[in-house]
């Protein structure tokens, strides 16, 4: 078994809770532990760091045996070579910015690593923080610095419990770019804790899915989405659609760019860093998609797509009602009222048109 490979074969019971996982996790960029409140990411998270010493089975990193109850192994935290970022920062109060980086970095030389602490300052953007003291920080610089640490204490692995928890959307868009990276910065592989659909998609290669101390899945963000539907697990999210799309062309006159998703052409405004034959994951807020039985005349709307019903969810306690739309191979969601799903007749299998009001890139917080 290679480094890049997490062999878990826990369980731990609480006196509410349980958690039982065996599952081979491949390890690449960024993997997303994704799942609701209570479900057990965190949990899961501290066992593979060392945290939780009452669980009985087996965790390997590689060839590396983290932890044997049958065998009587047990690697203490401090000797992992993990690095955990916590929700809420943790940096060490009584010390600066440039104390809490040097903390992590001296760390790294005396387990004979070599920390870049320029480097990681210039990548997570830190350079004017230096000086001040962690308690004066910002949600959002906060989080960057304890990124920066982590980075320099050199793991073999990081571990990120929601970075973002409890930061406005505004520190989240800011923030993100720097997530994107840190698989790159760190020269190792992430697993990534969260419940937020939208940021797995604009992070994540791969995702293991989890509700109630179980995996429901584990595999590529692309390939799961299309077979599992994400949206009631992404806790507190309206009901929407991921899909991943090829930018074909990029029209610097019409300030508009074409993917290629499900066969269809989609249209977005450009963004500066696109690049043609780039796949990039898409953002549909189901209550952005409007259903037509027939292709509308001129109008607006620049995504009007031909498609075919598919599930139907309505309940004579709610006003509004989903409605799943086949799009080639990708599964498109759309939100409207029981009116309106009266109205149109619609029905499993019939052909359809769906108009998307709006398409978002994966994590553009707005």
């Amino acid at each position: 078994m290679s480094a890049d490979r997490l062999s878990l074969d826990i369980a731990l019971t609480r006196k509410t809770f349980s958690l039982k996982v065996r599952e081979d996790v491949a390890l690449a960029g960024v993997t997303a532990v994704f799942g609701p409140s209570g479900s057990g990411k965190t949990t899961l998270l501290r066992a593979i760091a060392g945290l939780e010493t009452g669980g009985e089975g087996r965790i390997s990193f590689g060839e590396t045996v983290w932890q044997d109850s049958a065998a009587g192994v047990f690697v203490p935290a401090h000797k992992r070579a993990v690095a955990y970022v916590f929700q809420d920062a943790r940096l060490f109060s009584h010390l600066d910015v440039r104390g809490n980086l040097d903390f992590a970095a001296k760390r790294a030389l005396q387990a004979g690593r070599i920390p870049d602490t320029d480097a990681a300052i210039a990548a997570f953007g830190i350079g004017e923080l230096l000086e001040r003291h962690a308690v004066s920080l910002s949600g959002g610089e906060s989080r960057r610095v304890a990124l920066a640490r982590a980075v320099l204490s050199c793991p073999d692995l990081m571990l990120l419990d929601e970075p973002l928890n409890g930061l406005d959307r505004a520190a989240r868009r800011k923030i993100l770019p720097f997530l994107k990276s840190l698989a790159e910065h760190s020269g190792c592989p992430v697993l990534y804790v969260s419940h937020d659909l939208e940021e797995v998609a604009a992070l994540a290669s791969s995702i293991v899915v989890m509700e109630a101390g179980r995996v429901l899945a584990n595999g590529p963000v692309a390939e799961i989405g299309r077979s599992l539907d994400l949206g009631p697990l992404s806790e507190g999210a309206e009901p929407a659609s991921l899909i991943e799309a090829k930018v074909t062309r990029i029209d610097s006159d019409s300030g508009l760019m074409a993917l290629e998703a499900g066969g269809e052409t989609l249209l977005l405004p450009t963004v500066p860093w696109a690049r043609e034959a780039e796949k990039l994951r898409l953002f549909i807020d189901a209550r952005d998609v409007a259903i037509a039985v027939e292709r509308p005349g001129p109008m607006s709307i620049r995504n009007v797509l031909p498609a075919r019903v598919g599930r139907i969810v309505s309940s004579d306690t709610a006003a509004d009602a989903l409605v799943d739309l086949s799009i080639g191979g990708e599964l498109i969601r759309a939100q409207i009222t029981r009116h309106a799903l009266s109205e149109l007749h619609l029905e499993t299998g019939q052909e359809v048109f769906a108009l998307m009001k709006s398409v978002r890139l994966a994590g553009d917080f707005r």
